[in-house]
């Protein structure tokens, strides 16, 4: 019942498995592991297998810790959905009154999500075996790294689950799951990379210690999915949880959102006491106090209390610490709203569509821009109040801290940044609920542009330095900068710091075109992004639900 006769298990296997989707990607995924091998591939060492070619180590450190990346980024997404679908699908009610019990539902829907993923964390292996050959990796490490990869996958992917198992919306679960896996991965990946001299020591830590902390975290979250299923909450209608904004705020434990106070009115408005006037949006004021908060306010206050949390070891080592890397805290910002932001505008378009209210909607005397101006606001408004939240300690890192009082126009220059990332994942998200038909597909549309625009040209320079690329190319590359605020925020003058251990050093004189180049880029890609979303109102084709 568990395992070998598990109807959930069974469907799920073979509905995810026999999808042109799953073939893509694995296709995908093998060519995208290829290209890095041929890419980074040294050309410039003689196979000598009673060497240790310092090349081949980080080729093969660097195929790793990309592979690990990549599968803790797509663990969540695969997982997240789990109990929430059933939700969405409105067959969750079916699902608690079945004879099954809730351990073999959340093994199955757990081991199910998973099985796609290992399948392409085992067919990288042929490819990490080529190298090999080229030394300076054992074969024993290859094997600690593995192990360590599939153990973390299947704790992200518990992790996915017991946040499904809570949350009614597959966004909400996903984007609580990426802001618990997050640290995690930074962690695991400081951890790689600081022991890389021990191989002893890391390996045991791989082996050993690691799998023993991960796999019973793993248990304990299953346990608490499985008995959240045994004894469910209240459910209403259409299998939704019957929720008391009064009542959850009174128990809640930790932050409480208080709309009728400062900050908080912000993001959450107060409750309706008169009627809508008539100078009023009616799309806005129905997203803002009747869609965002509908289902309660337990991951708005996990994700202000987790980042939150972050934010302040961070603050403390990149702003009264680690001078020469405060760029550092404005990436930590920037990660956050990518991942946050998104989840309150993939939704705006798709959920019209999925509980079939579209046509009404486009039937209605409301003009597009009417229409997009009233969903956009209301995530962007949201998201940048959650994302400045984050922006008070550079704030008091600027003002207590007088080496950045001589470096405030690079100051300016990373809330410019931090503001324009905003805008342009509030762009992007809304963009892809537009065009897409499923809340979900539109969420992972939109991480997947982000990826690509954000981290692609940064990895890819990092991945030229470190394999000797020519410096011509290396400068070539360096124009790619200007779609990524990461190259934007490293690109950012700065003065010597005025402490004795950088007396010695060079002031960072930054790449203020490359600046510039993302703050244009930015605002262009915007501007496109709304001319097609207006485009494809007025055109209302394919748009019916």
């Amino acid at each position: 019942m568990y395992v070998f006769e598990n109807p959930v298990l069974q469907r799920e296997l073979l509905v995810n498995l026999r999808t042109n989707r799953a073939f893509f990607l694995l296709a995908a995924y093998q060519l995208l592991l290829s290209g890095v091998v041929l890419v980074a591939w040294p050309t410039d060492v003689v196979l000598d297998l009673t060497s240790n070619p310092q090349s081949a180590k980080q080729l093969v450190d660097l195929f790793f810790l990309g592979q690990y990346v990549i599968a803790s980024l797509m663990a969540p997404s695969f997982a997240a959905g789990a109990i929430t679908g059933e939700k969405e699908r409105l067959t969750y009610e079916m699902l608690l009154a079945s004879p099954l019990r809730p351990g073999a539902v959340i093994l199955g829907k757990m081991v199910a999500s998973l099985t796609h993923l290992g399948m392409l964390i085992v067919a990288s292996l042929p490819i990490i075996v080529l190298c090999l050959p080229l030394g300076g990796v054992s074969v024993y490490e290859v094997l600690a790294a593995y192990t360590g990869l599939i153990v973390s996958v299947i704790l992200f992917g518990a992790i996915g689950v017991f946040c499904s198992s809570y949350f009614s919306r597959t966004s909400s679960s996903l984007v609580v799951s990426y802001l618990v896996i997050l640290p995690l991965v930074i962690v695991a990946v400081s951890t790689w990379m600081a022991f890389t001299d021990a191989g002893e020591l890391r390996l045991k830590i791989a082996l050993l210690i690691f799998p023993a902390i991960a796999l019973t975290a793993t248990i304990l979250m299953c346990s608490a999915a499985a008995g959240r299923m045994l004894y469910p909450p209240d459910v209403g209608s259409e299998g939704k949880e019957v929720i008391d904004l009064e009542k959850e705020a009174e128990e809640a434990v930790g932050l409480v959102i208080q709309p009728d106070q400062f900050p908080d009115r912000l993001f959450a408005p107060p409750k309706k006491r008169q009627l809508m006037p008539d100078d009023t949006n009616p799309v806005y004021d129905k997203e803002i106090h009747s869609e965002i908060f509908s289902q309660g306010t337990l991951m708005l206050r996990l994700v202000i209390q987790i980042s939150m949390l972050l934010a302040i070891p961070l603050m403390g080592i990149f702003l009264f610490w680690k001078f020469d890397h405060c760029a550092w805290f404005s990436v930590y910002v920037v990660v956050f709203s990518m991942l946050v932001g998104p989840v309150f505008l993939a939704g705006s378009m798709t959920s019209e569509r999925e509980r079939q209210t579209l046509d009404l909607l486009l039937t209605t005397t409301l003009t597009p821009g009417q229409i997009l101006w009233g969903k956009f606001i209301v995530g962007f408004r949201i998201s940048a109040v959650l994302t400045s939240f984050l922006l008070w300690p550079l704030l008091l890192g600027t003002a207590l801290n007088t080496v950045f009082w001589t470096n405030i126009g690079a100051v300016i220059g990373m809330f410019t940044v931090v503001a324009l990332v905003c805008l342009v994942n509030a762009s992007i998200a809304l963009t892809s609920s537009l065009f897409t038909e499923k809340t979900s597909i539109a969420l992972l549309t939109t991480y997947t542009i982000l990826l690509l625009l954000y981290v692609g040209p940064p990895a890819a320079l990092a991945v030229m330095q470190i394999l000797n690329f020519s410096p011509e190319s290396i400068s070539t590359m360096q124009w790619t900068g200007i779609t990524s605020p990461f190259s934007a925020l490293f690109a950012l003058p700065l003065d010597k710091f005025l402490k004795p251990e950088f007396d010695d050093q060079p002031s960072n004189v930054g790449n203020l075109k490359v600046v510039l180049g993302y703050i244009i880029f930015s605002l262009s890609l915007v501007a496109l992004t709304t001319l097609a979303m207006v485009t494809r109102l007025k055109a209302r084709v394919g748009l019916s639900a």
